[in-house]
């Protein structure tokens, strides 16, 4: 992921730089502490008498320092914002536009609300891990080993010291975060869960409501916030533990340093501003090491998170692109030769058996079945949702597998049951089929699907606004709105995946006349449960358990058709 991080690397070099400029003026402090107690005011080396001078030029130095270290760190804080904040925001792109390139079959791998967590907290984590180790590993480093270097330059001595306390405090971070690490992953995939439970219940609010369940939903939520927050305090419980351990360390290495330091002013080998000193540097040393633990609790989450970004940027498109484009209009015409598909989660399983079927330029061809019989999946390997498992499925007799994606999906259009319906007003939802679309158009394709008698009677007419998942509209709006959409693209190639199931007869037959009228070249294929709806397509394909059963008019499978017959009479002759 380095590669994220490239782009910024004037700001990811300068931020360590300036950093180091901070350490470097909080190691001097001590240094010029030492100078004043020993020689300002204890005068050492002028018989006991101190020195104002002395005192106010080091202490002026002292303070020039402190501005120095001020400004490094706000200008380390600066440079190392701009590079991990840009380094997520491009990563954040990146891994979204993989994931619009996934195929419905990759989709299935990982759940909505995994998603969402790798593109929203884990590139978080990822950030903060990115931003410490350009500020808080290099403080911390160095002011542990200059800490160490500047304290043994007073007194070897005080070696000693550092040499117990170091073990003791190494020890106690491998412990700590050999049980901690296990858990940052396994707290990620419990928040993956929550995330799950919330947009599960977002969007399928109507029905909670409608079945009344809402208190089961409260315990499904309640329960996988539990197993967050648990595993949150089983993190927490093992850093409460820690820092108090560390304090103790701490605090003794102090008493010892004060201790050492006292022998050796007595023996005249240190000054009582050098013990000082010590103290501030073994402070800071040992106040590092404490600091690396929240770094690598930092570290280790980042990590964690760094992996499941990987899982999905490592995931390849499975529906590979094709170098076919055509410039001009396609005539429409598809062929299925021999098509076997199964799900790739479902083993072997075949939805479709060895499928054949001719399609004509301008032809409307019904398909009906029972459901389950693999309707929808025929229509996914028109647009390459999914690639056939065995055979293959032309266009204008070329494979679809050899077009370019963008290319081909461009010259089709799919209306589906289950319409969605953005937060925007309808214009600008109908609009989405074709962004450059005049008002007239769109009020052409609203009129084809019959949607102008329910907006010409609203406030704000196409400018109503649609609230969240469209529910301020009834299901057969929404789909008339989601069928304009389909119409304005203007495709070659139409699907409407029972996508007029929310309509009465009356309006679903005026809306196939007026498109059939107003599109004759169009190639339209309809999905459907009534057959009230394909009864007036030139062809109707019946499917059975995946196979092929029967294709005719609607009179021909009258005659012909036994599965056609039967769903007839429950339907429409009703005896």
């Amino acid at each position: 992921m380095l590669k994220y991080l490239k782009k910024y690397w004037l700001f990811a070099i300068l931020a360590p730089l300036f950093m180091v400029g901070e350490v470097l003026a909080d190691l001097v402090q001590p240094r010029l502490m030492s100078t004043i107690v020993d020689e300002g005011v204890l005068g050492l080396s002028n018989n006991g008498v101190g020195n104002l001078n002395l005192v106010l030029t080091e202490g002026l130095k002292m303070i020039i320092f402190v501005i120095l270290g001020g400004l490094s760190g706000i200008l380390c804080g600066v440079c190392s914002n701009i590079a991990s904040q840009n380094f997520g925001n491009d990563l954040r792109k990146d891994i979204f536009k993989n994931i619009m390139s996934f195929s419905l079959e990759q989709t299935d791998k990982f759940s909505t609300g995994s998603l969402i967590t790798r593109v929203t907290n884990d590139i978080t984590q990822l950030q903060n891990f990115i931003q410490m180790s350009m500020r808080g590993f290099i403080r911390t480093f160095m002011l542990f080993a200059g800490g160490i270097i500047c304290m043994l330059s007073l007194n070897l001595s005080f070696g000693a010291v550092i040499a117990c306390a170091l073990p003791l405090v190494t020890i106690c971070v491998i412990y700590f975060l050999s049980k901690a690490n296990p858990l940052f992953s396994k707290l990620q995939q419990k928040l993956d869960n929550v995330n799950n439970v919330m947009q599960e219940n977002v969007s399928g609010f109507r029905v909670v409501k409608a079945y009344v369940k809402e208190d089961y939903e409260k315990e499904r939520f309640g329960k996988s916030n539990d197993d967050l927050v648990n595993t949150q305090l089983n993190v927490l419980m093992i850093f409460s533990y820690m820092q108090p351990i560390m304090n103790i360390i701490l605090n003794l290495s102090v008493v010892a340093v004060i201790k050492v330091g006292g022998i050796q002013v007595a023996n005249g080998s240190v000054t009582p501003g050098n013990v000082m000193a010590a103290i501030t540097y073994v402070t800071q040393s040992l106040n590092a090491v404490m600091r690396m633990t929240n770094m690598f609790q930092t570290a280790s989450r980042g990590i964690a998170s760094g992996r499941r970004i990987n899982e999905v940027l490592a995931c390849e498109p499975s529906i590979k692109d094709g170098s076919f484009n055509t410039t001009t209009s396609i005539k429409g015409k598809i062929e299925f030769k021999n098509v076997t598909f199964a799900y790739p989660l479902t083993g072997d399983k075949k939805i479709l058996d060895n499928i054949n079927l001719v399609i004509n330029p301008g032809e409307t061809i019904g398909i009906l079945g029972e459901t389950g019989c693999g309707k929808t999946s025929l229509i996914n390997l028109i647009p390459r949702f999914y690639d056939v498992t065995e055979g293959s499925v032309l266009v204008d007799d070329i494979d679809v597998r050899e077009y370019n994606l963008k290319n081909l999906r461009e010259r089709i259009s799919v209306a589906l049951q289950k319409s969605e319906i953005f937060q925007s007003t309808i214009k600008e939802n109908i609009r989405w089929g074709h962004e450059n679309a005049t008002d007239a158009d769109i009020a052409d394709a609203a009129s084809i699907a019959q949607a102008m008698e329910f907006i010409s009677t609203s406030t704000d007419g196409f400018d109503t606004l649609v609230t969240q998942q469209g529910t301020s509209l009834s299901g057969g709006q929404k789909q008339r709105v989601a069928i304009s959409r389909t119409i304005l693209k203007q495709s070659e190639i139409i699907i409407f995946d029972d996508a007029t199931s929310a309509l009465d007869l009356k309006t679903e037959a005026s809306l196939y006349s007026m498109l059939k009228n107003a599109y004759p070249d169009t190639t339209k294929i309809i999905i459907a449960q009534r057959i009230a709806s394909v009864k007036d397509a030139d062809r109707i394909v019946i499917l059975d358990d995946g196979h092929i059963s029967a294709v005719g008019t609607h009179d021909e499978l009258l005659k012909n058709s036994a599965i056609y017959q039967d769903i007839y009479n429950s339907q429409l002759n009703k005896k």
